[in-house]
C-alpha cells in the first residue's frame, strides 16, 4: 500500500526482503531480526509492521520496524520495540529520517495513539522534529577486539578477577546451548531472581518462543555448583556482536564467585568465536549498583535516551498503585501463579 511522500508498510513476519535486509544494515541488531518479531507477536499478540521509503518488490534500502501494542490497561501505542533496550531505524547512507518521522507524526495524529515512541542508539535530532525525550539510560558495551590478557586486566581486581578465581577454585562448571533441560534451570533462577527483587517474572512461554524463532541464536549459559544450576544468563547473536539480554541466580550461591565467572567465560567463547562486541544492555540512571557491576566488567558506556510523540504533558508510569498492590501478593503466589500472572502483566507493558 503506498502512502504519502512515497513511504510504504509492509509485514516483516511475511515479508521476504526483512532477514536480507537486516542480515547487511550496519546499524542492525538481533532485536530487529524476525525471530525476535516473531516471538512477540506469538507470546503478547504484538502487530509487527515496517515503515520504508521502498516501493514493493524492490530490494529493501531502508526501514523503521515498529510493533503496535493495544491495551485497555496502558493504552494504544507504536513502539520500536517492546522489550529491546534499543532499536534504530534503519536507514540508508545518507538519508535523513525527517521523511519518517513526518510520517508518524501524521499517523500519532490520526489513529489517536498514546504515543509513539524510538528507542535509537543513533542521534535522531528528535527536538529538531518535534519529539520530545521520554527516558535516559545508561548503556553499556564491551569491546572484544583487544587481546584477551588486556581485557582481563580491566576487569575489576577484587570484584571480579577474585571472584572468577574463587568460583575456579570452587569447581563451578559452565553449560550452554538452549534445549529443554538448560531453559528449566534458567526459568527456575529467573523465578527466584525475580521474587528477590520484587518483580513478575516474564511468562516461561516468552523464552519458549525466543527459542523456537531464533533458533540457535539463541544461548543459556548455566553455572553450575555439582548438579545445582546457580546462575544463568540468555543471549541474542548477531553477525559480530552478542547481546546480554536476561541474567538470573540464586542468591545461597552468591558467595561462590559464579555470576562474574559465567560473564569471564562468556567474553573468553565470545573472543574465540570472532565475536567483536558484547552488548550489556541498559541499566536505569538510579540503579547504581547494576551501573557499577557493568562498570567492572571493563566495559564503555554512554547515554541512551528514548523519544516520542506524546500527548501526555508528564511521563508518569501508568497505574502504579495496581502494580504496587500485584507485587504486595507476590511472595505468597506459588510459581505457576507468578508466571502466569507475568504473562497476562507483560502484554500491557510493551
Amino acid at each position: 500500500m503506498q502512502l504519502e511522500v512515497d513511504l510504504y508498510t509492509s509485514n516483516p513476519l511475511t515479508d521476504p526482503r526483512w532477514d536480507c535486509f537486516v542480515d547487511r544494515h550496519p546499524h542492525s541488531s538481533a532485536l530487529h531480526q524476525r525471530g525476535w518479531l516473531g516471538a512477540l507477536a506469538q507470546t503478547y499478540g504484538y502487530k509487527p509492521w515496517v515503515l520504508t521509503s521502498t516501493a514493493p518488490g524492490q530490494p529493501l534500502h531502508d526501514g523503521v520496524v515498529f510493533c503496535r501494542v493495544s491495551s485497555w490497561f496502558t493504552g494504544t501505542r507504536l513502539v520500536s520495540l517492546p522489550f529491546a533496550d534499543h532499536c534504530d531505524p534503519l536507514l540508508g547512507e545518507s538519508q535523513d529520517a525527517a521523511g519518517l518521522l513526518q510520517y508518524l507524526k501524521d499517523q500519532f495524529d490520526k489513529e489517536g495513539y498514546k504515543y509513539v515512541e524510538l528507542r535509537p542508539l543513533l542521534d535522531l535530532k528528535p527536538v529538531k522534529h518535534g519529539l520530545s525525550e521520554s527516558a535516559s539510560y545508561i548503556f553499556h558495551t564491551l569491546d572484544l577486539r583487544p587481546e584477551l590478557k588486556a581485557i582481563f586486566g580491566n576487569l575489576h581486581k577484587d570484584s571480579v578477577q577474585r571472584r572468577i578465581r574463587r568460583a575456579e577454585k570452587e569447581g563451578i562448571s559452565l553449560a550452554r546451548g538452549n534445549d529443554d533441560v538448560l531453559l528449566d534451570e534458567f526459568y527456575r533462577l529467573l523465578l527466584i531472581t525475580r521474587r528477590r527483587h520484587g518483580l513478575f517474572p516474564q511468562p516461561r512461554k516468552w523464552f519458549e518462543n525466543l527459542i523456537r524463532y531464533m533458533g540457535d541464536k539463541v544461548c543459556i549459559w548455566v553455572a553450575r555448583k555439582g548438579t545445582n544450576p546457580v546462575a544463568a544468563i540468555l543471549t541474542l547473536r548477531h553477525k559480530s556482536s552478542l547481546i546480554y539480554k536476561y541474567g538470573c541466580s540464586d542468591g545461597t550461591f552468591h558467595r561462590l564467585g559464579a555470576i562474574p565467572f559465567l560473564f569471564w567465560r562468556l567474553i573468553e567463547e565470545s573472543k574465540a568465536r570472532g565475536l567483536e562486541t558484547i552488548d550489556f544492555g541498559r541499566s536505569d540512571l538510579h540503579n547504581r549498583g547494576l551501573i557499577q557491576f557493568k562498570d567492572r566488567l571493563g566495559t564503555s558506556k554512554r547515554v541512551l535516551t528514548y523519544c516520542r510523540y506524546s500527548r501526555a504533558s508528564t511521563l508518569a508510569v501508568e497505574s502504579t498503585w495496581t502494580w504496587k498492590a500485584m507485587q504486595g501478593v507476590l511472595p505468597v503466589l506459588p510459581n505457576s501463579v507468578v508466571s502466569m500472572a507475568g504473562g497476562v502483566l507483560y502484554r500491557h507493558m510493551g
